[in-house]
């Protein structure tokens, strides 16, 4: 069952989660015991369907609703979206008894045949412009998406650290008419409205005024940091005041079915935890105290039959994403209209975040490279953009050190690293297999 007729199915019916958090491996514990959780979320591309973590499988017998949050499908990507990365989001969907699914409304992945160029892969969630070309075909990809799962199907805004030049719509505009279009439910992020009104100026007063509230799946919360004038949605430090006063506005225009914080690194104590939890049901509480007409609000009806984006929308939208990736992971020459400092920003965050993710899918490189892995991953990761996934990049940054002579002291153990590895089979089941795992545990976006 698509979509369409998972929505008509449950018409009329209102989804009601409360609290939740994020579900982490490095957490788990901690998010059992807690009190007053009533859901969690996982990311989807970091559990496997026939082997769920245990700390899942114990939630889910408590009655703990688990929902799937995809991070890899691209939906606001120029190509449609893949078979298999649809098809593997609806097997998590299965195996974790979930009542809807979640995704970004961001592109993570340009170039390739529709524009003629090298696939090159973000490896993090990238904006996408808000005009007429792009929206026609985010529709259409969100319609093949809802058509592809069993579930619902609701979409985030994202966090951006620079801004398109020309857009035509403001945010709440892009968001009202993708809901109005297909019928896609909203995971609203007021962390993320936060950061754009930081980064872009962006009112995320207005933004809230002009969302169709009625579409809102569940709320994202999530702290980050401010250097030098940018905001940094890391999920990585406590909640600021900001976004939860953005909270309790959004609480005060509709019941929000369901409210997640989010926490992915920098974990503090249980305790800690708990005291975030609460504040987030205390700014919820306020807002509900301050609103009055507001009501739960309950899934759409509205999916028109329409024609989908025309190659000549796609292949503009994926000449302009492929421009500006290729800008950000390749070092061509920025596009026109673009903030080179807030590209410049963007271009060593994408770079440092693979730096991270890399050391986790291969924790034996930092290990053996000690304090100088950070600065040659960066420096290999330069003009090398990413293409094949995390796991390739691992054993490319590799066989880049062992060719161009450097890390000259640890080449042994190097070599034999990238031996295990990517020989005709691993030397000894244990390490392929801890790469193996690493590397589902990866967390790849937001």
């Amino acid at each position: 069952m698509g979509a369409a007729q998972a929505e008509r199915a449950i018409r009329g019916t209102a989804l009601v989660l409360g609290a939740g958090i994020g579900w982490r491996p490095e957490i788990a514990g901690a998010v059992e015991r807690m009190p007053g959780i009533d859901w969690v979320e996982v990311v989807a591309e970091n559990v496997c369907p026939g082997h769920l973590p245990e700390s899942l499988v114990r939630l889910r017998k408590r009655g703990v609703t688990v929902v799937p949050h995809g991070v890899a499908l691209g939906l606001g990507g120029a190509e449609r979206p893949d078979a298999g990365r649809l098809a593997a989001l609806a097997e998590r969907v299965a195996a974790l008894g979930a009542p809807l699914v979640t995704e970004h409304i961001a592109f993570v992945r340009a170039g390739g045949p529709l524009t003629a160029s090298p696939p090159l892969e973000a490896g993090h969630l990238l904006p996408v412009p808000r005009t007429r070309d792009a929206l026609d075909v985010l529709c259409a990809n969100v319609r093949i998406a809802q058509d592809a799962l069993p579930v619902p199907l609701a979409v985030e805004n994202i966090a951006a650290l620079l801004s398109w030049p020309g857009d035509e719509m403001t945010e709440g505009q892009f968001l009202y008419d993708l809901a109005d279009r297909t019928g896609v439910r909203l995971l609203i992020d007021v962390a993320n409205l936060h950061t754009n009104h930081v980064n872009s100026g962006a009112d995320p007063g207005q933004a809230l005024a002009e969302l169709p509230l009625e579409a809102l799946a569940y709320v994202h919360v999530a702290g980050g940091f401010e250097r030098d004038g940018v905001w940094h949605d890391s999920h990585a430090h406590p909640v600021p005041r900001p976004v939860l006063d953005l909270l309790t506005d959004l609480a005060s225009r509709v019941a929000p079915p369901g409210v997640l914080l989010e926490r992915d690194d920098n974990f503090p104590a249980q305790e800690e935890l708990e005291r975030e939890v609460e504040s987030i049901r205390a700014a919820v509480a306020q807002g509900r105290r301050k609103g009055v007409a507001a009501v739960a609000p309950v899934w759409g009806t509205r999916i028109d039959e329409e024609v989908p984006a025309a190659d000549g929308a796609r292949q503009r939208v994926g000449l302009s994403q492929t421009a500006l990736l290729s800008a950000l992971v390749a070092g061509t020459p920025v596009p026109e209209g673009f903030d080179r400092a807030r590209l410049r920003v963007q271009s060593r965050a994408l770079a440092g975040k693979r730096a991270d993710v890399v050391a986790k899918v291969a924790p034996e490189l930092p290990e053996i490279l000690g304090s100088a892995y950070r600065d040659a991953f960066l420096a290999y990761a330069h003009r090398r953009p990413m293409a094949e996934g995390y796991r390739r990049d691992a054993l490319d940054f590799v066989r880049h050190l062992l060719r161009e002579g450097e890390g000259a002291g640890e080449a042994r153990e190097l070599r034999e690293w990238l031996l295990d590895r990517s020989g005709p089979a691993p030397r000894t089941p244990g390490p392929g297999a801890r790469l193996a795992r690493a590397t589902r545990r990866v967390l790849p976006g937001r």
